[in-house]
């Protein structure tokens, strides 16, 4: 008798970035490690940190997804991973070069994001103080 198979959705704040059926096994990280779910695992929510999720597809083998800081809700046989982004990929060596540039590359961004916001925020309590006081 073969027990049923997990249905797994990764979403990202624009898109699916994969919608599967038939998963076997899903392992994943947090902060206190990593954990591994089965279709008869309880139902659960973790916080995921950046890492390389894994998905066994019960035609596809094992697949591969480095993914961005997110959270895993696993309800029945449905498990949704929502995670601000993700790259898909087979060689985990490659993968890890493509996760390490592109990942940087958002992180050099969002500092850079930040300078200006700071920038803008000094501006205007500035002039806050200024109009206080004339």
């Amino acid at each position: 008798m073969q027990s049923t198979l997990m249905h797994l959705k990764v979403l990202l704040p624009f898109k699916i970035f994969a919608e599967r059926t038939n998963v076997s096994r899903i392992i994943a990280e947090t902060r206190e490690g990593s954990f591994g779910l089965l279709p008869n695992r309880l139902d659960c929510v973790a916080a995921l940190v950046p890492g390389i999720l894994i998905y066994e597809h019960e035609d596809d083998g094992e697949i591969y997804v480095a993914i961005d800081e997110g959270i895993l809700i696993k309800t029945g046989f449905d498990v949704l991973i929502s995670v601000r982004n993700a790259i898909g990929g087979t060689d985990l060596g490659q993968l890890r070069e493509t996760v390490e540039r592109e990942f940087l590359k958002l992180d050099e961004r969002e500092e850079s994001v930040r300078a200006v916001l700071s920038k803008m925020e000094s501006g205007l309590i500035r002039r806050l103080a200024e109009f206080h006081h004339e």
